[in-house]
């Protein structure tokens, strides 16, 4: 008997390594989408909602942005609506020299550069986990992961609609015991949640400021959910040692000011990441090196 297609692929690892990096283009090219859409929308709704309960009357009121799925792409600088063509991933932006077919102007090079990262980040949790169920988990978190890194550097935002479906998502995994179980998932959720709230309201009651926010809390448990409470000291120390790194190299190079607030989501993103592939490895160094293995 013939093997099937997907054992084809499944059973060839640089098929099977090629086809998920062509479709973390695909969806990194989406996820751009989502960047850009997701914050503009609620800016909407947010606006509409303060002049409904103030009784505003606006008789110019800005039309709504465009859905995440049905509309097309447009050039923000001269409304050019992007063919099917302008749009492959990568290929579009070299062959058009990074330009809009229309009005020429410059095309961000984030946009290339999202997706080569998708396509990047999905090749490497492929090469770990293969072809099972926890690859298919870890591709849904790892693009989750980078919208709300895109929206978190632009914004300094981590929106509900995203971090709380990915809250949700792990606990319902968990109950499948596809990278913990439902006690250390649940464990996980409420200690990555008050470990930065108790954080958070000490310095606010240190400083009067306020030093992350609520989003960062959302975040957090998401992933103490998704990788347990045992995951949770390495994202919190790999994310804080980074975080400070960047900030002091940024401030170095007067890119950033110390009064200017940073958004942290990014770097607990990058860490919880890197707990999911290397996690289990980096606990077992730390064990063994301390001699506690």
């Amino acid at each position: 008997m013939e093997a099937s297609l997907p054992l084809i692929i499944s059973q060839s690892t640089p098929l099977f390594l090629t086809g998920v990096f062509v479709f973390g283009l695909l969806l990194g090219s989406f996820l751009n989408v989502v960047i850009l859409r997701v914050p503009a929308r609620l800016f909407h709704d947010w606006r509409s909602q303060c002049s409904d309960l103030l009784e505003l009357k606006d008789d110019e009121q800005p039309e709504k942005p465009p859905n995440i799925l049905w509309n097309r792409s447009r050039c923000p600088d001269c409304g050019h609506l992007i063919a099917g063509r302008e749009n492959i991933p990568v290929l579009s932006y070299l062959f058009l020299g990074g330009k809009c077919a229309s009005c020429k102007e410059n095309i961000s090079i984030r946009y290339p550069v999202t997706e080569l990262i998708t396509a990047a980040l999905f090749t490497v949790a492929a090469w770990h986990f293969g072809p099972t169920t926890q690859l298919l988990a870890a591709l849904v978190l790892t693009g989750l992961l980078i919208a709300l890194t895109g929206i978190d550097i632009d914004h300094q935002l981590l929106p509900d609609g995203l971090t709380l479906p990915l809250l949700w998502i792990g606990l319902i995994f968990s109950l499948f015991n596809v990278f913990v179980d439902p006690v250390a998932s649940i464990v996980g959720a409420v200690a990555g949640y008050l470990s930065l709230w108790i954080i958070f309201q000490l310095f606010k009651l240190l400083t009067g400021k306020e030093g992350m926010g609520y989003g960062d809390f959302k975040l957090l448990a998401a992933l103490g959910a998704w990788m347990g409470w045992q995951m949770l000291p390495i994202i919190v120390l790999f994310s804080s040692l980074v975080g400070a790194i960047v900030g002091i190299v940024l401030m170095g190079l007067k890119k950033h000011q110390s009064s200017q607030p940073m958004p942290f989501g990014p770097f607990i993103a990058a860490a919880g990441w890197i707990a999911l592939i290397w996690g289990d490895k980096i606990i077992s160094l730390y064990f063994s090196a301390s001699g506690l293995a």
